[in-house]
């Protein structure tokens, strides 16, 4: 048996990190991974899809050309085989990255393969048996595949493989309107694709306000992508060389078939049972407010603990564990404000609670929208689709939630996400003086409409 400080099972985005600082502090740790090191994010998420979006809008651009004064004579073609290189490049670059960071680091064993709990303090992995004091989990998630008629007899897409494709679908069904769906359906919609989305529910995006699914739902809509919500008995057969998706009284004629219904943790084959570690109905790990799971020793990270399913949250709880751990901190999972991006173009950037989560807090609130068209940077880049919300508390001032759908949406949110972790009230943030012309200019005027509702 080896014998370890601590030992880390999976290299996502917190595993790593936190390995790598023990290191750091003398002590000597597994990193057990079974296939790459970067978790989801390097490997399948993150960093390919979004240099496959940056492909997609290059096309749309290029496409958009004549509006702004620039003509490109003839078609403009898409090299399927140049756009997968690419992504495939950016994946391997940050890859590599991370093997040769670790490699030079004494004190690290990486080892590739599938560890199991023997006891709380044991694992083993390619027959040979590690022992710590302290595990850490971080072991990811993937796509769900729901149980939907025909669903066995095609051949489907997931997240993860779909990034592999080098050819260009004739018509891509996308199952799920959710956002790893949306994404790919507006990237494959300005690849060339026709691209329908399917998706069960009452709206888009569902964890969104009313308002701004409608909004996402008209953009797609407006790129030539049918939108099919309430979509009741979803089903499939095989067509020749593509599949007939079936969604209530709508029959779609597709070649390729997305799923993208949700993704589920990797927790089912650890063997959590032989170390006593408690789960979900869903799999997911139980943990504390520090990470801690109902084991003495045993920490989970990132997307396996259910307490947020983004690159971001997942290196937080790194922070969080390290500082708690090895500064000495208090740091608590509670104390995080939520913020993700949906990157569609133009992307939406969220802080805090929606309009409806406010609502229901028995708060009194103040809203305030403002469409992207009234937006001086939107109008100069001809960008316009979209629009600006913040929520606040009536009482307190407390800046609650915000959403900003439109042009570099995503980058502009963190100006209220830098706010409410710092306690800034509304008044404060309304009187900065903003940088012309740009788009984060906007957010003072948006504090300064706030209404009560």
């Amino acid at each position: 048996m080896k014998s370890f400080d601590a030992i880390v099972i999976g290299a996502g985005q917190a595993g790593p990190f936190l390995a790598a600082r023990m290191v750091e502090k003398g002590m000597k740790v597994a990193l057990i991974e079974r296939k790459f090191l970067g978790g989801t994010c390097v490997n399948a998420g993150c960093m390919p899809t979004k240099t496959l979006v940056a492909s997609a809008r290059a096309a749309h651009v290029a496409r958009s050309a004549a509006a702004y004064g620039v003509n490109i004579p003839g078609d403009i073609a898409i090299d399927m085989k140049v756009v997968r290189a690419r992504a495939e490049t950016v994946t391997m670059n940050a890859r590599n990255g991370l093997i040769g960071w670790f490699a030079g680091m004494d004190g690290m064993s990486v080892l590739y393969g599938h560890a199991r709990f023997e006891g709380p303090k044991t694992v083993s992995v390619n027959g040979e048996t590690l022992s710590a004091p302290r595990i850490f989990l971080n072991v990811g998630a993937r796509p769900v595949i729901p149980e939907l008629p025909g669903i066995d007899d095609i051949d489907y897409l997931t997240s993860t493989s779909i990034i592999h494709l080098d050819t260009l679908p004739r018509h891509l069904a996308v199952i799920g309107g959710s956002y790893i769906g949306l994404e790919f359906a507006q990237m494959y919609r300005r690849f060339g694709a026709e691209v329908s989305v399917i998706e069960h529910g009452p709206k888009l995006a569902s964890r969104e306000d009313e308002d701004i699914s409608d909004a996402i739902a008209e953009i797609l809509r407006s790129e030539g992508i049918r939108v099919h919500t309430d979509a009741k008995d979803i089903g499939f057969a095989r067509n020749g060389d593509g599949v007939s998706v079936t969604a209530g009284s709508a029959k779609i004629d597709a070649s390729h078939v997305l799923i993208a219904t949700g993704r589920k943790p990797n927790t089912d084959d650890l063997g959590l049972d032989a170390a006593g570690v408690a789960t979900d109905k869903r799999g997911y790990i139980t943990v504390d407010d520090k990470l801690a799971t109902n084991v003495d020793g045993i920490f989970a990270l990132g997307d396996c603990n259910g307490r947020g399913a983004f690159t971001h949250t997942s290196y937080n709880d790194f922070e969080i564990a390290a500082a708690n751990l090895l500064d000495g901190d208090d740091r608590k999972l509670s104390s995080r404000i939520p913020a993700y991006a949906l990157y569609i173009d133009p992307p939406l950037g969220r802080v805090g609670m929606t309009e409806k989560q406010a609502r229901e807090s028995g708060r009194r609130i103040m809203v305030s929208t403002r469409p992207m068209s009234r937006v001086g940077r939107a109008n100069e880049r001809g960008e316009t689709k979209g629009f600006m919300k913040v929520v606040a508390d009536a009482e307190s001032k407390e800046i609650l939630g915000a959403a900003i759908l439109g042009i570099e949406g995503d980058e502009v949110i963190h100006g209220l996400i830098d706010a409410m972790n710092a306690g800034t009230t509304y008044p404060m943030l309304k009187w900065s003086v903003p940088i012309h012309p740009t788009v984060s200019e906007l957010i003072p005027t948006l504090l300064g409409d706030l209404k009560p509702i």
